[in-house]
């Protein structure tokens, strides 16, 4: 993909060039918008108003890390997100079996390629993960999730978060900490080989 190609045909007003650039960052908007919000509905509605509005400002972008970019609009997104649901909360309901149980583990969201044990070992991994997530102030889950979920570095997060860089240096540091402190809170939960080194000796 010549992603500088389509980004420049995308701010001429090419749509196909927009939406190629739309399926190559989409599994990487939504899954940061999920990881700030902790909720599908809430970050597929986040993950499609980033992409309205980086489509709408597309011609503002002057290079360097698309992603980075991206993201930063995916970050106010959720930002939005949330300031709503502080005006308008909501339950977020689980889905149920027909008797009215709540399921832990929706089918769609199930590997194929694990087994039962391995399955049930990924969910609470991820249930423990994205409740520490969920703890943390917002201005530091959205840091931990750019930086360690999707990988971009502390330049781009500083960039993406509108923040100087020793902030984001602080926050990740006391992001990291204040998720593995919450997380020894699940040693009873989490498969053997997520649980922390010294807990195992």
């Amino acid at each position: 993909m010549d992603e500088t190609a389509l980004i420049a045909s995308a701010q001429q007003g090419d749509l196909d060039a927009f939406n190629t650039l739309v399926l190559h960052y989409q599994n990487a908007v939504f899954n940061t918008a999920l990881r700030i919000l902790g909720d599908d509905d809430s970050a597929q509605d986040a993950a499609q108003e980033a992409f309205i509005s980086a489509f709408q400002s597309l011609k503002s972008f002057r290079g360097g890390s698309f992603k980075a970019w991206l993201l930063r609009t995916t970050t106010n997104a959720c930002l939005d997100e949330l300031r709503r649901q502080k005006r308008r909360p909501v339950v977020p309901l689980e889905p149920q079996t027909d008797d009215g149980e709540e399921i832990d583990s929706p089918k769609w969201l199930t590997d194929p390629n694990l087994t039962p044990d391995q399955q049930s070992e990924a969910d609470e991994l991820e249930h423990a993960v994205q409740h520490c997530l969920d703890s943390l102030p917002v201005e530091f889950r959205a840091v931990i999730v750019l930086a360690d979920v999707q990988e971009l570095d502390y330049a781009e997060v500083a960039r993406a978060a509108r923040i100087p860089l020793g902030t984001v240096k602080s926050r990740i540091a006391r992001a990291r900490l204040r998720l593995r402190e919450c997380l020894r809170g699940f040693e009873e939960l989490l498969p053997s080989s997520f649980r922390l080194k010294e807990e195992q000796a």
